[in-house]
């Protein structure tokens, strides 16, 4: 094929822009947050597992609590009545009955108010426990929001290169004559179509051409298109080449 210097160096800034659509088109598909933010989605679904057992833990707690001193203000009025009625009663025996049940009550709320004393403690920890996560779960949540909000931008920024190179390559594009064009588009299905021959070396695979290849490189004219016998990429020579 032929095509002149010109339009063969067209091929380079083609290649240059075809390299920033893939970049850009693979930032805005998976930018460099995306890896974090699904880990923190992941920790964060760990995080709040535990701290529902944790809060399950603690509302037991506060259930215990509550039934202990329910018990202790049922003891409370028991021995109140007791006490009451032991000091209007004129049977001794009756009496006697009512001071037993008053020792039995006294030792009933000591009980009661040293397991309510252990449950105070257990709770205590419990709840510490519980803001502990829950304040792991607001670190998590706020690198999360920072990264989604940093990716979005990198997403839009990324968006916003891919649309810039998209319309460059387009303006290239219609200035390389069709064949041309279509054969370097043949190429650029799976390699980088066209690549710079500078002092021996394809650019588009940094393979250093041999003697004999550079010998038949050499022998081209100035408009044949030339192709890199290590990668197929068509061969764009300037000054650069060493020839």
């Amino acid at each position: 094929m032929k095509a002149s210097p010109e339009d063969q160096r067209r091929l380079l800034d083609l290649a240059d822009l075809d390299a920033r659509l893939v970049r850009a088109d693979a930032a805005r598909k998976n930018p460099p947050q995306a890896a974090r933010v699904n880990e923190l989605v992941a920790r964060r679904q760990e995080l709040t597992q535990e701290l529902t057992t944790r809060l399950g833990a603690r509302d037991d707690l506060q259930a215990e609590l509550k039934r202990i001193e329910s018990d202790v203000a049922v003891v409370d009025a028991r021995r109140a009545r007791d006490a009451e009625r032991l000091a209007s009663s004129s049977n001794s025996k009756e009496a006697q009955g009512f001071e037993s049940e008053l020792v039995s009550l006294a030792k009933r709320k000591s009980d009661l108010e040293d397991a309510e004393l252990d449950v105070m403690e257990r709770l205590e920890r419990a709840e510490a426990s519980v803001s502990e996560q829950e304040s792991l779960i607001a670190e998590i949540n706020a690198e999360g929001a920072r990264l989604s909000a940093e990716g979005k931008q990198a997403v839009a920024d990324a968006t916003t290169l891919f649309d810039q190179a998209s319309r460059d390559r387009a303006a290239i594009a219609g200035a390389v004559p069709g064949a041309l064009l279509a054969l370097y588009d043949r190429i650029a299905t799976r390699t980088t179509a066209a690549g710079l021959l500078r002092r021996n070396t394809c650019e588009a695979c940094n393979m250093v051409l041999s003697g004999t290849d550079l010998q038949t490189v050499r022998q081209a004219e100035s408009d044949d298109v030339v192709n890199c016998p290590e990668c197929g990429a068509i061969l764009v020579r300037t000054e650069e080449s060493g020839l």
